[in-house]
């Protein structure tokens, strides 16, 4: 049930409160979201945070997506991108019909430099690219795999699932990314691949993680870690080792356990130093600079903004980070600034992440709520301020 798209947050938090005939203590005490949070956030007064949204959705058996109004159609159908979901959806469909009759693939290395163009035009922050022309890329690569059976066949057709839950994932389809990932671990099985494997286990561990399932997004995590330990000893293998000890460290935090979540940061920390910066290694940008990243990410799920700003603040980028991976940091900085108060600094990296990867930032969760959370300070700021929000579209 995907709702009330032009309500903020606060708004739709209320109507499906009322629908369940809760009140705010009850509904407060079923989530655990202190009575000041949740009244504070259906006023708008306050943006609601990803941990409170995760814990309002288990309370009230409802999506995230539902509270956060994704996916975010009248601005998706604006930018003509709703048109190109329906083609990546058919193409997921007929993973297992066998070779398509009416196609006849192109050479296997021409199909992965197009897959590779694929995954770099996604962290490039090029989403409607990416979205165009991944169900024909997928339409092709399955009828390569079945009839050339092959691992590299098998596991390129993995990396077009993968673009699929990518584009899926930044735009708001939260079912189409679920049945990319489920295609996309049926074909690394069938090429063989412990990596893939680890890698299908973070992505699903981190869909787990938005609906605020926090055990199953741990035994996802456990497993990717077993899976991982069945692959040959490499620096691809520590770097995926890496980013999973990453993905748990923000689940911990989200689930409010500093212990655990310092702890998988150190693990990542210490496998980052050994890999150095390993940007392009399944476009995962894993390396000390992501481990920095996460830790701005895990402060602020803990509630320490000022931690979260001041270490966020001190981050540089190297000029191939990927666009996609800063427009998320700067969205994350900004929503801890707008915390400690400093809105001026908060507005200023909300614009930042729109320079760095606008189609990305346009349908971002984090930005639209720091947004208003920002609106709703009710202090002055530029000018520039209206015309972000009509960009947006709120």
């Amino acid at each position: 049930m995907h709702a009330f798209p032009h309500d903020h947050t606060g708004a739709r938090i209320k109507r499906l409160r009322l629908e369940r005939h809760l009140t705010q203590r009850a509904l407060s005490d079923l989530s655990t979201v202190p009575y000041s949070t949740l009244t504070k956030t259906e006023q708008g007064v306050i943006p609601a945070s990803p941990h409170v949204i995760a814990s309002l959705a288990r309370a009230m058996r409802v999506d995230v997506a539902t509270i956060t109004g994704q996916p975010y159609v009248t601005e998706l159908r604006a930018d003509e991108l709703d048109v190109l979901m329906r083609p990546i959806r058919e193409a997921l469909d007929v993973y297992d019909l066998g070779a398509d009759p009416d196609i006849t693939p192109r050479p296997h290395q021409l199909l992965a430099d197009d897959a590779e163009h694929l995954l770099a035009g996604v962290r490039a922050g090029e989403i409607k690219r990416a979205a165009g022309q991944v169900a024909g890329l997928i339409q092709e690569a399955t009828t390569a795999a079945h009839s050339a059976g092959t691992t590299e066949g098998w596991l390129l057709l993995a990396s077009t699932y993968r673009t699929a839950y990518d584009v899926a994932t930044k735009l708001g389809f939260a079912d189409l990314a679920g049945m990319a990932l489920t295609r996309m671990d049926w074909a690394a099985q069938r090429g063989s691949s412990a990596v893939i494997g680890g890698m299908y286990r973070y992505m699903r561990a981190l869909t787990y993680l938005r609906d605020g399932q926090f055990r199953t997004g741990d035994r996802l995590v456990a497993l990717g870690l077993s899976t991982l330990q069945q692959s040959a000893p490499s620096r691809e293998r520590d770097v995926v080792t890496g980013q999973l000890h990453l993905g748990a460290a923000v689940m911990a935090a989200r689930a409010q356990d500093k212990g655990r979540a310092d702890g998988h940061l150190d693990e990542a920390g210490t496998l980052a130093d050994a890999t150095g910066e390993a940007v392009k290694v399944h476009w995962l940008s894993f390396g000390p600079t992501n481990v920095a990243v996460h830790r701005v990410s895990v402060a602020a799920e803990l509630d320490e903004y000022a931690e979260a700003a001041s270490v966020g603040s001190e981050i540089r980028f190297s000029k191939d980070w990927p666009a996609s991976r800063r427009s998320h940091h700067y969205a994350e900085l900004a929503r801890a600034q707008m915390w400690t108060g400093d809105l001026d600094a908060a507005f200023k990296n909300l614009l930042s992440a729109r320079k760095a990867a606008p189609q990305q930032a346009r349908y971002h969760a984090t930005v639209r709520e720091t947004y208003a959370g920002l609106e709703a300070a009710k202090r002055q700021l530029p000018d520039s301020f209206l015309s972000y929000g009509s960009w947006l579209g709120v």
